[in-house]
C-alpha cells in the first residue's frame, strides 16, 4: 500500500512540474501530421488549370476523374478508367449529381474552389472536414468530410496532377 501511495505522488509531482514554466517559455504547437504543412502558402485559384480528383478513402477509389477548368469554371471532364459502382457511405453529405452508368458512379466534378467550398459548408454545418494542402503552391490535396461518428462513413477527395495553364 505505501508503494503505491509513493508512485502516486511521484507522479503528481512529475505532472504539476512538467506543467509549469518560468513564463519565458513559449508554447511549442506540434502538426500531428507532417504532410500538412502549416507552412503551406495560401492559395488563390488560378483562372485555368488542370487535375485528376479521385474520390474514395480507401484503396479502391469510388471514381476518378480528370478535369480542365478555364475562366474559373469546369470546361471538361472525364472519368478515368472505370471503377465498379460502390454506394455512398455518407447519403448526408451533398457532392453534386451522380449517376450510375455502365462504367460506374458518374458525379458533376467540382473545381477546386467548390470542393473547399463544399468541405467549409459541411463543417460549418457540423461535419469533421480535415484538408490538406500542397507544401510548394497551397492547393487542396485531400479533402475529407464526415458528417457521422463512424470513421468508414468518411468522403475523401483526393487531387493529384495539378496544373495551373500557363
Amino acid at each position: 500500500m505505501r508503494v503505491e501511495r509513493a508512485l502516486c505522488a511521484l507522479m503528481v509531482i512529475g505532472l504539476v512540474s512538467g506543467c509549469t514554466s518560468s513564463g519565458d517559455d513559449k508554447p511549442v504547437i506540434k502538426d500531428p501530421s507532417p504532410a500538412v504543412a502549416a507552412s503551406a502558402p495560401p492559395w488563390t485559384e488560378p483562372a485555368a488549370y488542370s487535375f485528376t480528383l479521385t474520390r474514395g478513402c480507401g484503396p479502391a477509389p469510388i471514381g476518378e476523374y480528370r478535369a480542365t477548368v478555364k475562366d474559373g469554371v469546369l470546361s471538361a471532364a472525364e472519368r478515368v478508367g472505370a471503377v465498379p459502382v460502390v454506394p455512398s457511405s455518407s447519403a448526408e453529405v451533398d457532392l453534386g449529381p451522380v449517376t450510375e452508368g455502365q462504367q460506374g458512379e458518374e458525379i458533376d466534378v467540382p473545381t477546386l474552389g467548390e470542393l473547399l467550398g463544399m468541405a467549409e459548408t459541411a463543417g460549418a454545418d457540423g461535419a469533421t472536414v480535415a484538408t490538406r494542402f500542397d507544401t510548394t503552391d497551397g492547393h487542396p490535396v485531400q479533402v475529407k468530410i464526415n458528417v457521422e461518428d463512424d470513421p468508414a462513413a468518411a468522403e475523401c477527395w483526393n487531387v493529384t496532377e495539378y496544373k495551373p495553364a500557363s
